[in-house]
């Protein structure tokens, strides 16, 4: 139960971060902001926590697989509305984080947890989808949103390897931003080279406030994921469409219909199956 109340409130906290990030006008630009003030945060306290032993090839595979999310996300995000890039991304991970951990890492899952997982991926997807077919979103957006959501199952079951091999979550979770932020953050902005620079006044102040909630929001999945299965709460983590459903209707000022309502209901349902479960 603590591990579900933990990925819940993960959830919560990453749809304010993408919503950011979605209403910046240089997503890649946003990026770098926010993944540098991420690593600038956490580094005081890299002198508290013991370096992450036995964990350091899972952090390298981390940075791969976050440098190839981020650069569908942001592109998703170019070519798509939050209420379809979201949820599509979203709704896809689940399923393939819990192949993935049963499978190659032999982690639990039973009938009512698989159920459970699928009604929050169905519910999720027919959000995105339903959006996607009243706005006549263009299929490469809806490729960008899928590849996104490979990568978030990807990042999903490699992290949660990393941070239980780690002495500690709080090792673990520093030196993923550190690592991460730092690296990430650099790679972006020198891509976008003076497109950068010019974006400090207006992205400085969304990135240091959407670097803080990463922490707090990536911060918390992890140390959830130390505690329990990944099937579970990788789906768990998804219920996170609420509130962005929430925030892309009443903040971005994006059309609502009776699909996503549906979609929505259905979300809530699989995750009170899941947090009964617990």
């Amino acid at each position: 139960m603590s591990a579900a109340l933990l990925i819940l409130l993960s959830g919560m906290i990453h749809a304010t971060v993408n919503t950011i990030l979605k209403a910046g006008r240089d997503k890649m630009s946003g990026r770098a902001w926010m993944d540098g003030f991420s690593a600038v945060l956490v580094a005081p306290a890299a002198f508290l926590v013991p370096l992450p032993e036995h964990a350091w090839g899972w952090l390298a595979a981390s940075w791969v697989v976050h440098l190839l999310y981020l650069v569908a996300l942001i592109r998703s995000f170019e070519q798509a509305d939050l209420g379809v890039a979201f949820p599509v991304a979203r709704g896809l991970a689940p399923v393939m984080a819990a192949g993935g951990a049963v499978l190659l890492f032999g982690e639990p899952i039973s009938i009512p947890i698989a159920l459970g997982i699928g009604l929050i991926c169905s519910g999720v997807l027919a959000i995105g989808l339903s959006h996607a077919q009243q706005e006549r979103v263009r299929p490469a957006a809806l490729g960008w949103a899928a590849l996104t959501g490979v990568f978030v199952a990807a990042y999903t079951v490699v992290d949660a390897q990393g941070v239980r091999a780690a002495p500690s979550a709080a090792s673990y979770i520093v030196w993923v931003f550190l690592t991460l932020g730092g690296g990430i953050a650099t790679f972006f902005a020198l891509w976008r080279g003076q497109a950068f620079v010019r974006s400090a006044a207006s992205q400085w102040r969304p990135g240091l406030i959407s670097g803080a909630l990463s922490i707090c929001s990536y911060g918390l999945a992890l140390f959830a994921l130390r505690l329990g299965a990944t099937p579970r709460l990788a789906a768990l983590r998804e219920t996170s469409i609420l509130f962005a459903s929430f925030l892309a209707v009443f903040v971005l000022k994006e059309k609502a219909s009776a699909t996503r309502l549906v979609g929505v209901a259905a979300t809530a349902l699989g995750a009170m199956v899941l947090v009964a479960l617990g």
